[in-house]
């Protein structure tokens, strides 16, 4: 496996799509999810420029995090209430806030370091059983039961669609684009538009064209994972 090949293409692929919207790579964050990789396939795509890997599992985030300095970590994945205080000083960016209280733990957490927590809220725009998320008929009553915390900061929306291709999945990111525009016209301190994260290896063009700025790549760059070890 080549991974600055790999990152070249993903460069590439990354910079044509935001060109057919008006705008430039560097518009787009890239995310490298490093979900089961060992430190030093992180340290080779950091080496090659890499500074922002997300995590979807606490403890993996919380070890890369100890030898791995200087990068901006994402939590991508579902967080558990228990696990907040592990987390919450070492993350630029929590993607998987959807429930009142794991954002009351989240701005407690926050608050006892002095810090502000930047949140995205996950929706579930496939409307499946199987995955986290609110729906987005739920989003603006949710926005609203969250301006009690003091330390928390949406940040944008983030969102898994449904397994699908094509036009198929065009869809749904279209939907969240239409949610994030939405939102936007209503921000306040608490509430800032800034990233809408959707589009993983498979798919991340065509997010891009559907106006992410946040996208998710793991497969693209470090290869197949191996669930198995």
């Amino acid at each position: 496996m080549d991974m600055l090949q790999n990152l070249q293409n993903v460069y590439l692929k990354i910079e044509t799509a935001a060109n057919l919207t008006g705008r430039k790579k560097e518009d787009i964050t890239l995310i490298a999810v490093s979900k089961t990789k060992p430190i030093e396939m992180l340290e080779e795509a950091y080496n090659l420029g890499v500074k922002v890997f997300g995590e979807n599992k606490v403890q993996e985030l919380v070890e890369k995090y100890e030898k791995l300095q200087d990068v901006h970590w994402h939590l991508i994945g579902t967080l558990q209430k228990n696990k907040v205080k592990y987390i919450i000083d070492k993350v630029d960016l929590i993607h998987s806030l959807d429930n009142f209280d794991l954002a009351k733990e989240i701005d407690k957490r926050a608050k006892a370091k002095g810090i502000i927590a930047n949140v995205l809220i996950q929706i579930n725009i496939g409307e499946e059983e199987s995955k986290s998320g609110i729906l987005k008929e739920e989003l603006n009553q949710f926005i609203e039961e969250l301006k009690v915390f003091e330390n928390i900061k949406v940040c944008g929306l983030m969102a898994i669609p449904p397994k699908c291709t094509g036009d198929e999945v065009r869809y749904y990111f279209k939907q969240m684009k239409i949610l994030f525009d939405n939102l936007k016209t209503k921000e306040n301190s608490k509430l800032i538009m800034k990233y809408l994260s959707m589009g993983m290896t498979g798919d991340y063009e065509v997010a891009i064209e559907e106006g992410a700025n946040m996208v998710r790549v793991g497969t693209g760059i470090f290869g197949d994972r191996d669930y198995t070890k």
